[in-house]
């Protein structure tokens, strides 16, 4: 079976998208910790951060480029907002598909 984030790039399962194109997709986290809290995610399945090759040095790179785009287009930009990846269980990460979190704004009530 297909992870969940397989499903939202394939839109089998909706989510609200911010960004899309042919290599990234971004969109909100179900269990924000932010009053912004965005997943930017590659199209492609890659586990994790310790599965990545030097072969996706630019995707990786486009993920962190985007979060930038998507933090201005969100007016968080210039206030300040945190970039995070959670790697492997011990690190808190569960959903086994890359993803960088965008958080920004207060931390919901």
């Amino acid at each position: 079976m297909e992870c969940i984030f397989c499903q939202i790039v394939k839109k089998n399962i909706p989510a609200e998208i911010f960004y899309e194109d042919d290599k990234i997709i971004a969109f909100s986290d179900i269990r924000p910790i932010a009053l912004i809290h965005i997943l930017i995610i590659p199209k492609t399945h890659i586990k994790s951060v310790t599965d990545i090759s030097e072969d996706d040095t630019l995707l990786m790179g486009k993920l962190i480029f985007t979060a930038k785009i998507i933090a201005e287009r969100n007016d968080i930009a210039k206030k300040g907002y945190k970039l995070l990846f959670r790697v492997g269980k011990e690190g808190g990460q569960e959903v086994q598909h890359i993803h960088l979190h965008l958080l920004g704004g207060k931390a919901p009530k």
